[in-house]
């Protein structure tokens, strides 16, 4: 009975009600891609580094990249990431490039902004590939104004609470101009590493030459993300390693090409490095 019902009461899909269906969800597709930018989330992720110094345990970094200050990405979306990254009370903030996208005058503000970053022992910042086709120069020397060290190709033994790890940062390698083994000059075998690079591409070398922890961006964590089978090839947001490195991709601020994200919020990374014991004790 209930079949014969259903019968006569089922309609078959016609041709309008299909389009009618699929322009619902395009809008509505369309409705969130354009929202989704304006998403703030907060990624905490614990990691655990066998070489991390005990007292550094619980050691905060607050991980930043991709603004893209440009007509795109306005400055009450870099003030409000700003506002927050302050609010979790680092110790470290991390920045990994591509500060503006294209225009030139967008450096000094986005800079300004960024001046504001308070942490416990600074800021420090490497550059990337959209910051070379702008003007790196300029873009350097505008966050130094701000008191923001920027790492190009270069590494610093990192002290705080009575113990150290060296910290070093790598110039874009789209561009061509990475250099790990002179960001690495100085430091010792047997010391944690903690490395800053915009392109996560770096990964594999970083491997080779001992180091524990990877903070890359550039991906924007693919800025729209449609559901997969198989998961991507490379690594495009979150933690991951090869070998004895770890990475953290974080997802960035800003957008590229149309102000619009889908399935990948833009992300505040508050990353809390643990000590982790040897796997050999």
């Amino acid at each position: 009975m209930a079949e014969q019902i259903w019968r006569r009461t089922a309609r078959p899909m016609t041709r309008q009600n299909l389009w009618r269906a699929l322009a619902t969800s395009a809008i509505q597709i369309a409705r969130t891609a354009l929202a989704e930018p304006h998403s703030l989330t907060i990624e905490h992720c614990p990691i655990g580094l066998r070489r991390l110094p005990a007292p550094l345990d619980r050691f905060r970094i607050v991980h930043l990249s991709d603004f893209h200050h440009s007509p795109l990405t306005g400055r009450e979306q870099i003030e409000r990431a700003v506002e927050i990254a302050n609010s979790l009370n680092p110790d470290l903030i991390a920045l990994t490039g591509d500060y503006v996208s294209h225009e030139r005058e967008y450096a000094a503000p986005c800079a300004e902004i960024l001046g504001r970053l308070r942490a416990r022992f600074g800021v420090y910042a490497v550059l990337g590939n959209h910051d070379h086709w702008t003007d790196a120069p300029l873009i350097s020397d505008m966050l130094r104004a701000e008191g923001i060290k920027v790492l190009v190709n270069e590494g610093m033994r990192f002290e705080a609470h009575g113990a150290s790890f060296w910290l070093a940062g790598v110039d874009d390698a789209m561009v061509g101009l990475e250099d790990l083994p002179l960001a690495l000059a100085g430091s010792r075998e047997d010391e944690m590493k903690l490395l800053l690079a915009h392109n996560p591409t770096v990964l594999r070398r970083a491997s080779r030459l001992g180091v524990d922890l990877v903070l890359a961006g550039h991906t924007h964590g693919g800025q729209v993300a449609w559901p997969r089978r198989r998961p991507p090839r490379r690594l495009r947001q979150g933690l991951g390693r090869h070998g004895e490195t770890q990475i953290y991709v974080t997802r960035g601020i800003g957008t590229v090409v149309l102000p619009i994200r889908y399935g990948c919020p833009p992300e505040i990374s508050l990353l809390e490095l643990h000590c982790a014991p040897s796997p050999h004790a």
